[in-house]
């Protein structure tokens, strides 16, 4: 994962801001390797910064990442050889998303029982909605997408 440079770390203080918000984008490569290394990415990411989110919360941000990013590698390569990761760090909240430069936007339809693959999305977003947080897929302004998934953080305890 390349960082490139946006939220080399947290914001200030002094300016009313927890020392964990920050706002910080990977890039890689859309193939396989780069679905772990964006999970283990973030989860270093949030460890690094002190985000107080729960181990449940980090566990469901960190399965939130690994669909979105294997889905940008499975079905939008060809057209988008790159994806970006993208961590957003509030004082009440953490944002994940994936953008790629595939222009079809998906949908979470019911999958077939007897089908292998095909939930990500319905994954995504019964995670999101079991935190109370919400998802949603967007165009970009270059014709790609980026879904994302904003969960609301509970700090250990709460």
């Amino acid at each position: 994962m390349e960082n490139d440079g946006r939220g080399s770390g947290p914001l200030p203080r002094g300016d009313g801001t927890v020392p964990y918000e920050g706002v910080w984008r990977f890039t890689a490569p859309a193939v396989d390797a780069s679905v772990p290394q964006a999970r283990h990415a973030v989860r270093d990411l949030l460890a690094r910064q002190g985000v107080p989110a729960s181990d449940d919360l980090i566990q469901g941000l960190l399965l939130i990442v690994s669909e979105l990013v294997t889905n940008a590698v499975r079905h939008a390569a060809l057209l988008s050889p790159m994806l970006a990761v993208e961590v957003a760090v509030g004082a009440e909240w953490v944002r994940v998303s994936v953008e790629d430069n595939h222009p079809y936007r998906p949908t979470a339809l019911v999958a077939d029982h007897g089908q292998t693959g095909g939930r990500g999305l319905l994954l995504v977003r019964e995670i999101t909605a079991e935190a109370g947080g919400a998802c949603d897929v967007e165009h970009t302004a270059s014709g790609g997408k980026v879904i994302w998934a904003a969960l609301p953080l509970k700090p250990d305890g709460d």
